[in-house]
């Protein structure tokens, strides 16, 4: 009996044992479980809605070429730009053949050829482009990014031109077979017809002869907070940090990875220096990281369009440019101004791997605010003040803005044109 009686409380001193063993290593007192996997980290609502990589690629304007030296010009989410832009990405485009940016006669195509003109800003990877154009790219095609495509039709010749742009500046690639008809060309461009003439002496910017009319909003505003963000990039936000800085920005880290929070500009800077290379990378390859590493950490409190991904040393630099507005007026990007960043998201990476993320804490709720039509000034006014700011240095490009403005617990969106210096620095013209 004796033996029975110690042999059950052995038992007992080992289960006890187990259990006991079992709270050390995965309990913290009066907490959850401090052994974190990918399957037991639970992330917290997101503060904008995930995106797809084909929504983020879209040309910043379109121009429309009427031949007689006559233009237009449709920006995003306006009538024309998507009905032309959705005909565009039903069409194939084949068997590129490398020409010289020499061998075309630009001005006389630009002011004689009925044709469309799209513009990329800095550039969209080959690789990309496929996503939201019928592409057949050979492998030196395949390897470019691309700024421009202008397809066009030319007097006497029974075939459409498709041109795309390398953004290395000197190359371009013609697609000797393209889905597109003479007529197709011509259709297009007589959208543009009835709409509002810009005219242009170099081809680099073009100025409407009217004014433009675009919605200008007043919308109530928040911000994300600290805990949030601290709980959508670290695994265990209860582990990290705080630190005040001297000039009242404050950081959060636990030990490999930081945040910093300027409170007085509502903006965030989040760092990951250890983060683990994942390999080989490309443009195309950052790009999708990006927006994957967007998608998990914050999501998109709006419209966005790739920016930028461009190579600086060792790493690669992808932004996202905000934009605001909607049928039929057109959406146009949000400046980012010093006194207030808002309107981008930064990222860096390494190999592949996000290393560095940047955006604005504040957001809108477009849904409750107060909206109006404002006119944008054209013509000889417009050119008059453009003569004037470009005597320093010639501008590149021209086309209009949101200004954010904050009026206490609102944020009003501003309609601006902005003027761009070849330098790449601007100024905006109320």
């Amino acid at each position: 009996m004796k033996e029975r009686i110690k042999s059950w409380i052995l038992a007992l001193l080992v289960l006890s044992s187990l259990v006991e063993s079992y709270y050390l290593i995965y309990r913290l007192p009066g907490s959850d479980s401090a052994v974190f996997s990918e399957n037991l980290y639970v992330k917290t609502d997101n503060m904008g809605p995930e995106e797809k990589v084909e929504n983020l690629l879209f040309p910043y304007k379109m121009i429309i070429h009427l031949g007689n030296n006559k233009h237009t010009l449709f920006y995003p989410s306006s009538t024309f730009y998507n009905l032309i832009l959705n005909r565009l990405k039903g069409r194939s485009f084949e068997s590129f053949q490398r020409r010289s940016v020499q061998d075309f006669d630009w001005t006389k195509i630009r002011s004689e050829n009925p044709g469309i003109e799209l513009s990329f800003g800095s550039g969209i990877p080959v690789a990309l482009l496929q996503r939201v154009m019928q592409l057949s790219p050979d492998s030196l095609f395949a390897g470019e990014s691309i700024d421009r495509i202008w397809i066009y039709s030319a007097k006497n010749d029974s075939k459409a031109h498709a041109v795309f742009f390398s953004t290395r500046g000197d190359i371009v690639y013609e697609a000797a077979k393209a889905d597109l008809t003479v007529q197709d060309v011509q259709q297009h461009v007589d959208f543009g017809k009835s709409w509002t003439p810009y005219s242009t002496l170099t081809g680099e910017y073009y100025v409407p002869e009217s004014s433009l009319s675009l919605v200008a909003s007043e919308m109530p505003s928040g911000l994300y907070t600290v805990e949030q963000m601290q709980s959508s990039l670290f695994f265990d936000a209860g582990s990290t940090r705080y630190i005040r800085e001297k000039d009242g920005s404050e950081i959060y880290t636990d030990s490999k990875r930081s945040l910093q929070v300027d409170q007085e500009r509502n903006w965030m800077s989040y760092s990951d220096p250890t983060a683990l290379p994942a390999g080989e990378s490309t443009d195309a390859k950052d790009v999708l990281e990006a927006v994957d590493f967007v998608n998990q950490h914050g999501g998109w409190n709006g419209t966005y369009r790739l920016e930028a991904a461009a190579e600086s040393d060792q790493d690669r630099l992808v932004s996202f440019q905000q934009y605001y507005g909607s049928y039929p007026y057109g959406s146009y990007p949000v400046l980012d101004q010093p006194q207030l960043h808002y309107g981008l998201i930064h990222l860096q990476l390494q190999q592949g791997t996000v290393t560095a993320y940047e955006r604005s804490l504040m957001y809108s709720k477009d849904d409750m605010g107060s909206k109006k039509i404002v006119e944008l000034s054209g013509g000889d006014t417009l050119r008059k003040r453009l003569a004037e700011v470009g005597k320093s240095s010639p501008l590149r490009d021209l086309y209009p803005v949101y200004m954010p403005v904050v009026k206490g617990n609102k944020l009003e969106l501003v309609p601006v044109w902005k003027a761009v210096y070849r330098d790449g620095s601007s100024l905006t013209l109320n």
